[in-house]
């Protein structure tokens, strides 16, 4: 299949090029941004017996977490602004360097500070590749290409924790870092060859105060929701102090963009009723899905006495059905030009989903956990890549990159608030279950609650019984509260308004109400 690729204004093509062979070097990036996490996981413990530093250890996953987070904003807006493919590269690059330094570093601290600098690139390679689709492709023909992006996320979820232990085991851990490189190589000389879009030079200037501003509070929310339960109390001094911080940078930050001549995110795509319920939709999936990606392993491997070193394959179920379910609903998509009904039959399946999971005890099967884990992958299907296509349909092309970035950022801020609270609430439950089971001491013998499969077969039976009971009381807990938050996700579904996709017929001018119509196709009106 080849689609030709207009500019703005013009009749005349740039030069025919295959929109597969664009989306294979960008499958590639966004497989290099999601694979890292999922490698250096199972590659930490190994870097820890060699650097030292186990007190820094989190810090290693939280600078990346932190500096991929507060450069996603700013990258779609580079890209906005400067052009998409260059900012992109750009994005490649800084993640290979950061990538190489990582793999050189001599202590703790150096690895911490290197991996920040692979976090600033990662945070331009997801919102370029989902801007860049939104360019290329009209929403309408998006669909089609959705499975392609789910089938990566499944690979590096189910390969990563694989791929790094057989990499940290044959190669070393420095090899977790260096395996990037050919990967990023490829996909830096395909983007660079086939990718071919008009050039734009933004009159303007960034918007750096509102930059700063967003990156304060990003900082200070990611922070809270690392820190609160964990390192710190929730009433502590540090996490209210964050938290005010955190308020207060945001006020600051929503007053400023009113200022800006060219706001880092314009808060008039917020006017859209549809791009603010896929902002959060897409914060509440984010939620559901990094807690369930946290917590069914653990269930499995404490409770059901699975292996650790597949803790990939455990989530297959889900992963399989979101990657289906997601196909199948981009291909009804681009026939029918109809996605209202996958919102909502996305929170329906998120709420049950949840609510089986929550249901899971001592005594519950492998093969039933994992028909539970279909349901919430179905559920996940249906919405993870509809979001986006809403929001990029929601906005004018000169927005697409604010658009991908804010509606990447939502998700992976509820992927933070998931986890946040889904753990304490987790935490609180085994603590107080070992307690009533076996007494105070030994529920602080339990330590952080986090044992495997073969540490527990070397407990005595009665503290093994008592610890997979409080695990699956934990686990009980955490997946009701992600099915209370599911049903937030499932009524704001209800209210979204079914505006014609982009490319889906006669293309009519682009609104920023409620009331819009279908913008110009993507191929008609490509702007940078």
């Amino acid at each position: 299949m080849v689609d030709t690729v207009k500019p703005a204004g013009t009749s005349e093509e740039v030069k025919p090029r295959s929109v597969r062979v664009v989306l294979m070097a960008l499958m590639i990036a966004m497989l290099l941004a999601m694979l890292d996490n999922m490698i250096i996981g199972t590659a930490m413990p190994t870097i820890v017996g060699e650097l030292g530093g186990l007190e820094h250890l989190s810090w290693v996953v939280t600078a990346y977490t932190l500096a991929t987070a507060a450069s996603t904003p700013i990258w779609g807006k580079i890209g906005d602004m400067y052009g998409r493919k260059g900012s992109f590269l750009t994005s490649i690059v800084i993640f290979l360097i950061g990538s190489a330094l990582s793999g050189m570093a001599q202590d703790m601290l150096q690895l911490i500070g290197f991996r920040a600098i692979q976090g600033l690139g990662a945070g331009g390679l997801m919102v370029g590749v989902m801007a860049i689709i939104g360019d290329l492709i009209p929403p309408r023909e998006r669909g089609k290409y959705q499975g392609m992006m789910a089938g990566v996320m499944a690979l590096a979820m189910i390969g990563g924790p694989l791929v790094g232990g057989t990499i940290t085991d044959h190669w070393g851990w420095r090899w977790s870092f260096y395996i990037n490189l050919p990967l990023g190589a490829v996909a830096l000389a395909m983007v660079t060859a086939v990718l071919h879009l008009p050039k734009k030079r933004a009159q303007g200037k960034i918007d750096y105060l509102g930059a700063a501003l967003l990156t304060i509070a990003i900082t200070s929310t990611v922070l809270v929701t690392t820190w609160g339960g964990n390192e710190y109390a929730w009433g502590s001094v540090e996490i209210l102090g964050l938290i005010a911080v955190g308020v207060l940078s945001t006020a600051a930050f929503l007053y400023a963009e009113t200022k800006a001549a060219e706001p880092v995110m314009p808060l008039h795509i917020f006017r859209s009723r549809n791009f603010t319920l896929m902002s959060v939709i897409g914060f509440l999936v984010g939620f559901a899905m990094f807690g369930g990606v946290l917590y069914l392993p653990l269930f499995q491997q404490s409770v059901q006495g699975a292996s650790a070193t597949n803790s990939g394959l455990l989530l297959l179920p889900m992963l399989l059905s979101m990657m289906v379910v997601s196909l199948i609903a981009g291909r009804v998509t681009t026939s029918s030009g109809k996605y209202k009904m996958f919102p909502i039959a996305g929170g329906a399946l998120m709420v049950v989903g949840m609510f089986l999971l929550a249901t899971m005890d001592t005594g519950t099967t492998r093969l039933v956990s994992g028909l539970y884990m279909a349901v919430l992958g179905a559920g996940l299907g249906f919405l993870m890549q509809i979001t986006m296509l809403v929001a990029q349909n929601s906005v004018e092309m000169k927005d697409m990159g604010v658009a991908s970035s804010s509606a990447t950022l939502f998700r992976t801020l509820g992927g933070s608030f998931g986890v946040a609270l889904m753990g304490s609430l987790f935490t609180a439950r085994v603590t107080d279950t070992m307690s009533e089971r076996l007494g105070p001491e030994a529920a602080d013998a339990a330590g952080s609650a986090q044992l495997d499969a073969a540490s527990l077969a070397k407990l005595p039976e009665a503290v093994r019984d008592a610890y997979q009971h409080a695990v699956a009381a934990g686990t009980h807990s955490a997946f009701l509260l992600g099915a209370a938050i599911a049903v937030l996700g499932f009524a704001a579904a209800w209210f979204v308004k079914e505006v014609p996709l982009r490319g889906a017929g006669p293309a009519a001018p682009a609104g920023a109400a409620d009331g819009e119509k279908a913008a110009p196709s993507a191929q008609e009106s490509l702007a940078h």
